[in-house]
């Protein structure tokens, strides 16, 4: 069985990749394996050293202490009843909410942001 720590750093590894559009393949390409090694990091399959943890840092631009960041909310639940998850990032939809609203042009983004928060003073 996969040790928590391996099981993190692959979710933050898979979670960074598809925030940045990447590729499993691409991120391959950029660190020299081979995208199965990729999938084998992201699932906790397979350990990442050091120095791979350090070459796909820097493919996918965070600081390697990214890939440990939430290790203490480990195994808290998303809540249904309208609060904040405390894994946002592993909460696919607000992955996709994130991923979109920074494909939109800066001052429209500005504009949605003031929405969003006037509609959560409402609610």
């Amino acid at each position: 069985m996969a040790h928590k720590v391996d099981l993190h750093v692959g979710k933050r590894i898979r979670q960074r990749r598809w925030l940045t559009g990447m590729t499993q393949q691409k991120l391959a390409e950029l660190v020299g394996i081979k995208f199965q090694q990729i999938q084998k990091y992201e699932t906790g399959a397979n350990r990442v050293s050091a120095s791979r943890l350090w070459d796909i840092a820097d493919a996918l631009d965070v600081n390697v202490a990214f890939f440990f960041e939430g290790m203490e909310g480990e195994g808290a639940e998303v809540t249904t009843s309208g609060k904040v998850p405390v894994d946002v990032m592993g909460d696919k939809e607000a992955m996709d909410l994130i991923r979109s609203y920074y494909a939109i042009p800066e001052d429209q983004r500005r504009r949605l942001f003031e929405l969003a928060r006037v509609l959560s003073d409402v609610a």
